[in-house]
């Protein structure tokens, strides 16, 4: 559908597939005893019209860097574009090795544990044709401009196509993803609002109706089509006209709403508004019967339509090559830091912000966002370099699509870092689990963690980030390695070394990026790995494991500790997970008396080395020191550390204590 196609037996054609779709998602459902049908057979038309001729993709490689991709970011609905896929054969598995054409007996093992038909859209579980898992209301047009945005840095002319449910058309972040599609004029974004009236439990607001959201649309910048979403000659006539916009420069961006039914078909059957119960038994023959009474009123009983899939545009140029990016020392003097070298100090957040910098110069395919603070987060070193601002993109106060869209970058084959106050990373922190579920190359940022921040006081500092992330690194990514790293650098030196580090590595990871000016702690060429922990001081009395900035507080304690003759080791846990069995070596050698300390909430790095511990067996004794009171504002970060009981007056009592 390419072109203004007759609309000589197109109209019978597309009625007749949507038929087909609708009965093949009430069946699936039924089958798997759970299922939305209702809300897919309101996207019967859409879909087929989409997947059917509109779309350019070759199905037995639906994923292709080139190929038109569809969000569902109203993932309960997936049934009816798995019925498409199992008829026309869409590759499904895990691996490219793996894949095979999709059946309808695949359809018929929708939510089967064994099923790469999952019950909502996830190409990590093996179905490739969506780019990443929706579900999670509100996110899929965020997740479809960062593929927009990859696509247009590869010079590839490929559409990005998001359906997106009335009632999710409520969550905030939907109009985030509108202001950046304005700002970046990412008019290959088709966004399809699918107004069919109806949420879980109730009627949609009249906020949600759809002149309202043609009205929200139009004030944002777009222009917009408020179309039948059953008629296909009003659904074509507006794909077209999208394409129209998109290979516009001048254009506004343009988005259709789409008035349906849910349960389109066999609505006297499912009965008005039903959501998320499938039709079995009677029920389900009764709405097959509909169907087939809904296909004979319009004419398209027994017609087998001429609908073709599109072809997929030309491969663009790949990405050049990666070269190995420069030591700390001499990205510090290529980029104008060689004072900080001279003076011995430098905030890990710089330390970040030259690394991604330098990892931007060496490999094309590193991509960089920011919240409206990349002057706090030097994010600011990449996008004000001449050669690498075009792949910098400010998402502004959005931190929920500076996740999703960095997630829908890595989607498109680039290697995002997102980055942003790791206090207000927590508002993304549903967008970055939907991206772990994907498997997404997702990387990101938080500065200012830690009450090290002092005066602009707790509604600034990151501290439950460690609690929140730690829980998805004890997940085993699909490899059998960690499905996340947490990287909390004590300097600029390790700072630079990790986020190389979290480049290199494929998978997903958190960086806390300390705000203050600090000592460098390591030798300025020293290695760091993912996993692995340094060594500060060796002592036999008491093993103290720190992280972050507390690393420097307790460097302090340390040597108070020493002129009373109490000789603490220290470790230095810039990861996690970490290696737990070097870590129970290291206690033991200090007599099984533990310390850890952290300027973040409990449940994290402490509690991760007791649990270690624990599973090692032996005879430890330990004690978590972290932030154990809601902080407030400070005139210095040795007031907060005082306060929240993490200075080095405190390590040396807790220290005493332990040892006797």
């Amino acid at each position: 559908m390419n072109g203004k196609t007759s609309t000589v037996g197109y109209v019978e054609s597309l009625h007749a597939k949507a038929i087909d779709l609708s009965r093949l998602s009430v069946e699936m459902t039924a089958a798997a005893d759970s299922g939305h049908p209702t809300s897919a057979s309101s996207l019967a038309h859409i879909v087929a019209a989409l997947m059917y001729g509109h779309m350019r993709y070759d199905p037995s490689d639906p994923a292709s860097p080139t190929a038109d991709r569809l969000v569902l970011s109203e993932g309960h609905a997936c049934p009816i574009v798995y019925a498409a896929g199992s008829e026309l054969g869409l590759a499904v598995g895990r691996s490219s090795e793996s894949r095979r054409a999709m059946t309808i007996e695949d359809a018929m093992r929708l939510r089967d544990i064994g099923s790469e038909i999952d019950g909502h859209p996830n190409p990590a579980e093996g179905f490739p044709f969506f780019p990443a898992a929706t579900g999670s209301l509100g996110q899929g047009l965020s997740i479809a401009t960062g593929l927009a945005a990859a696509a247009r840095l590869d010079c590839s002319d490929k559409r990005v196509f998001c359906i997106i449910g009335d009632g999710e058309s409520r969550e905030g972040q939907v109009w985030e993803a509108v202001d950046f599609i304005v700002d970046y004029g990412l008019n290959s974004v088709c966004p399809i609002f699918n107004c069919n009236g109806f949420g879980q439990s109730d009627p949609v607001s009249s906020q949600q109706s759809p002149e309202v959201i043609a009205a929200k649309l139009r004030g944002g910048g777009f222009d917009v089509a408020v179309i039948d979403g059953h008629d296909p000659v009003a659904v074509r006539d507006a794909l077209l006209e999208h394409v129209r916009h998109a290979e516009d420069a001048d254009a506004r961006p343009f988005a259709i709403v789409a008035e349906t039914v849910k349960g389109w078909g066999f609505v006297k059957t499912a009965g008005k508004g039903l959501h998320g119960k499938p039709l079995t038994g009677d029920d389900e023959a009764a709405a097959l019967k509909e169907l087939e009474e809904t296909a004979a009123s319009l004419g398209a009983s027994g017609v087998n339509g001429d609908l073709k899939v599109g072809p997929t545009p030309a491969m663009a140029s790949p990405s050049a090559g990666c070269d190995s990016p420069p030591g700390f020392v001499e990205a510090m003097n290529t980029y104008g830091q060689s004072g900080a070298l001279s003076d011995g100090k430098f905030a890990p957040r710089k330390g970040y912000g030259i690394a991604l910098r330098a990892l931007g110069h060496t490999n094309p395919d590193i991509v960089a966002l920011d919240g409206d603070v990349k002057n706090s987060t030097f994010a600011e070193y990449f996008s004000q370099d001449p050669d690498l601002a075009h792949r910098f993109f400010e998402c502004r106060i959005a931190e929920q699509h500076l996740i999703s869209c960095a997630a829908g970058l890595a989607s498109g084959g680039k290697i995002p870092f997102a980055s942003s106050f790791g206090k207000f990373v927590a508002r993304g922190y549903d967008q970055f689990e939907m991206g772990f579920i994907s498997r997404l190359n997702i990387k990101v940022v938080g500065s200012h963690v830690g009450v090290n921040i002092a005066a602009d006081g707790p509604s600034q500092m990151a501290l439950s980030d460690v609690a929140f992330f730690r829980s998805m690194a004890k997940v085993h990514a699909d490899e059998g390695g960690p499905g996340l790293y947490i990287l909390n650098p004590s300097d600029a030196v390790s700072a630079y070394a990790l986020t190389v580090q979290m480049a290199e590595h494929k998978g997903a990871c958190y960086l806390r990026a300390a705000r203050p000016d600090t000592p460098f702690l390591y030798d300025l060429d020293a290695d760091f790995t993912l996993g692995g922990h340094g060594v500060l001081a060796e002592g036999s009395d008491v093993l103290i494991a720190a992280s972050g900035y507390a690393v420097h507080e307790t460097l302090k304690a340390i040597a108070a500790l020493s002129d009373e003759g109490i000789e603490a080791g220290l470790i230095d846990l810039y990861s996690l997970p970490f290696d737990s069995e070097a870590i129970a070596h290291a206690a033991q050698a200090s007599g099984g008396k533990v310390v850890t300390v952290e300027d973040n909430y409990g449940a994290g790095f402490g509690s991760e080395v007791a649990e270690s511990l624990l599973e090692h067996g032996g005879n430890f004794k330990i004690n978590q020191m972290y932030v154990k009171r809601i902080p407030k504002s400070g005139r210095s970060a040795d007031d907060l550390m005082n306060y929240v009981g993490l200075s080095a007056d405190h390590i040396i009592a807790t220290v005493r204590g332990l040892v006797g």
